[in-house]
């Protein structure tokens, strides 16, 4: 039976994530720039990089970019995009990439993380970042902030996309948040289902996976515009650090 990722990062993905755009990854781009204070022409590594936004904005602004995914879809959509023969584009899983390392910095972005059940599968992931870093390379992992999301949690929302009905069922269950998609054709009436699942991590326990990784952990944002990170009233947990 596939897990969950490997059916739910397809073409339709494209369609219920179509509002995350270019220049929102750009800003971004701009804000942890800043963060890793990197010499032009670095070696970064995208991990789980999906259709390529902060890939190739990272390549744009002057950075050798390697953009790893394990959805081929979503690499074929950031491979057709401009700029995109810049940047080298891998498909695998980011537990065993099939590369030798050396890079000045790693992102992980977009809550790329959190997707397996046992906490040691994610460890493998943070290992992973571990070795793909050159000593003193720098890593940024951009992850959602539990408590904001239980919060401010919308149980229930449907919207259109040209031709298709989304409906997207949200609810925290397990320790887990979870999300079903439904997308109905207009014109067929055809649904396509798909399942998320992100395992929810506080502060203490990500920051002892970190460690646990030989990681060392530098400062916490609240988000992309927040230098501290407050517990009850961040967006996100942004961790950044480095491998000694």
């Amino acid at each position: 039976m596939s897990e969950w990722y490997e059916e739910s990062f397809g073409e339709d993905y494209l369609i219920v994530y179509r509002h995350r755009d270019f220049g929102g990854a750009r800003r971004e781009v701009e804000q942890m720039i800043g963060w890793l204070d990197l010499s032009l022409g670095a070696k970064v590594l995208d991990l789980c990089c999906g259709m390529g936004r902060h890939s190739l904005a990272l390549s744009e602004a002057g950075y050798e970019v390697t953009g790893v995914d394990l959805s081929e879809p979503l690499l074929r959509e950031a491979r057709s995009q401009d700029g995109a023969e810049e940047v080298t584009w891998v498909r695998s899983d980011m537990r065993k990439l099939p590369l030798e390392g050396g890079f000045d910095a790693v992102v992980n972005l977009f809550t790329s993380f959190g997707y397996f059940e046992e906490d040691e599968e994610q460890v493998k992931v943070l290992r992973e970042i571990h070795r793909m870093l050159k000593p003193g390379g720098k890593f940024i992992i951009d992850f959602l902030n539990p408590a904001h999301v239980i919060r401010h949690l919308v149980p229930h929302s449907t919207r259109e996309d040209g031709e298709n009905l989304i409906d997207e069922s949200r609810r925290i269950e397990d320790g887990y948040v979870m999300k079903d998609i439904v997308l109905t054709s207009k014109s067929d009436g055809t649904p396509r289902q798909y399942h998320e699942r992100v395992k929810l991590y506080s502060l203490e326990k990500f920051q002892e996976m970190i460690k646990e990784a030989g990681l060392q952990l530098k400062a916490v944002h609240g988000s992309y515009n927040e230098d501290v990170y407050i517990a009850e009233d961040s967006t996100r947990m942004i961790f950044r650090g480095l491998r000694l």
